[in-house]
């Protein structure tokens, strides 16, 4: 979670037990429990992810009632831990990613989270299948028009109060509101309907990384049970659900699903981040020799919407040499100069990224042209994503960069680019100590493994394979 949301949250005095002391199965028993929640998974026909703050702890975020969790901490009057990185910059850990490919191959039908990272949707889990029952940090809400807004900034509030940006539909500008629940705050319906709706259907809840102490959300998988599913938790601590559950696992949440995707042979995808940025140039209709013109680079979410992967612009000019180059470091990054108007040229950019980032800068020739002979282009921001994505992948690289479109202003003269920019890769390796195999020719297959050949014969001395 946030360290900012754990500051911003008004005070209460019971919060539950914090600071228990971590459990952890033995290796032949864990390894056992993964064995049979893989085949839970198997036998399923609704499964259903409850998450808790224990799935984001490996992505630098700290939790709130571990040994060092927040709360914890709070109540011994010690300091509060550092984030390993920018919370903007958390990316979605292997768990998370696991989930993602579960449910695009149809075996995993909803996730309900109490977390407040949005690394659910970052993962890629589509918003219709999840319920962010305490909100989510990087997402506002219209309160007329229910239109959402996801960010790639920590929206500034929580509380469901008004965030001082506006709907961008004209139809409407409603004034937005943060999603993020304080204490006295009620679960909201379109959150709460869907993931109880879930859980009735479902034949098997699968909690993960949860205390399941905050009420009214820890009551919704005992709907499941209810209705004769299966209830299956999986955390380091003991939780007030324990005796309902079919399976109980005390590991490491990564290391247990990291498990049951080996042994139901699935991979784990990689993930990919992509940011986005706006370059505008805006210029005089006047046709005077000269021109005055003004670029600048800032967030696609408006003017006043920070961007906080960037930390600073360096502007050269190749074809202008006489051009003084420029260092910015102030957001909105924002450069003015004065050239000749009949001539069409370049503008060298250096966006050098902050923490968080796996690369440290990308560079972007920025075309300048007054004689209104500027190409107006709209490529589909999820194609240029999905492509970017693929090129990442392929070249195990990020810093790669592509437009997204380029229109005219509205308001003045000039033209604005929207850029997407593959930031971060990130890929997950299995954790588990035996992993699942599938034999082909004398070949052992392994998602996400190098292939490695042997004779079947002897691999059958070594490991045991399912027929």
């Amino acid at each position: 979670m946030s360290l900012g949301y754990a500051e911003k949250l008004s005070y209460r005095e019971d919060i539950g037990n914090v600071g228990m002391s971590e459990l952890f199965d033995p290796p032949h028993i864990l390894q056992a429990k993964i064995e049979e929640l893989a085949k839970f998974i198997e036998e399923s026909k609704h499964l259903v992810a409850f998450t808790g703050a224990g799935i984001s702890t490996s992505c630098g975020i700290p939790d709130f009632r571990g040994p060092t969790g927040i709360w914890t901490l709070q109540r011994q009057g010690k300091p509060l831990p550092k984030a390993d990185m920018p919370f903007h910059r958390a990316m979605p850990g292997l768990t998370h990613m696991a989930l993602a490919e579960l449910e695009k191959a149809g075996i995993l039908k909803f996730v309900i989270s109490q977390n407040i990272d949005g690394l659910h949707l970052r993962s890629g889990i589509p918003r219709e299948k999840l319920a962010e029952l305490h909100g989510n940090s990087f997402r506002e809400i219209c309160s007329s028009c229910g239109k959402e807004y996801v960010r790639d900034f920590e929206v500034e509030t929580i509380g469901m109060k008004e965030t001082g940006r506006h709907c961008s539909d004209l139809n409407c500008g409603g004034k937005l509101k943060d999603t993020v629940l304080d204490w006295e705050d009620a679960l909201p319906p379109k959150e709460m309907i869907p993931a109880e709706k879930h859980c009735k259907m479902a034949d098997l809840i699968i909690c993960l990384g949860t205390s399941l102490q905050i009420t009214p959300a820890c009551n919704l998988p005992l709907k499941s049970v209810r209705g004769g599913g299966k209830l299956v938790i999986i955390n380091l601590q003991p939780t007030p659900k324990d005796k309902k559950a079919a399976l109980l696992i005390h590991a490491q949440v990564d290391k247990v699903i990291a498990g049951v995707m080996q042994f139901l042979n699935y991979k784990i995808p990689p993930f990919v981040r992509v940011d986005c940025i706006q370059v505008s140039l805006s210029y005089p209709s006047k046709k005077k020799r000269y021109a005055k013109w003004k670029l600048r680079i800032s967030s696609i979410h408006g003017n006043k919407a920070a961007l906080p992967f960037i930390k600073s612009v360096e502007a050269s000019f190749p074809d202008r040499p006489r051009v003084k180059s420029a260092f910015l470091t102030d957001q909105p990054f924002k450069l003015q100069r004065e050239t000749l108007r009949s001539k069409p040229f370049r503008v060298f950019l250096k966006l050098n990224f902050g923490n968080g980032c796996d690369c440290s800068s990308v560079e972007l020739d920025y075309p300048i042209d007054f004689q209104d002979s500027t190409e107006y282009f709209e490529h589909g921001k999820g194609n240029v994503i999905e492509s970017l994505r693929n090129r990442a992948l392929e070249d195990a690289t990020c810093g790669h960069i592509s437009p997204i479109q380029r229109k005219q202003m509205s308001d003045s003269k000039g033209t604005y680019t929207e850029y997407a920019i593959v930031t971060s890769l990130v890929r997950h390796e299995y954790m588990a100590s035996e992993p699942k195999a599938l034999i082909s020719n004398g070949t052992i297959e392994k998602r996400g493994i190098e292939s490695i050949e042997v004779e079947a014969e002897d691999l059958g001395k070594r490991m045991k394979l399912e027929s």
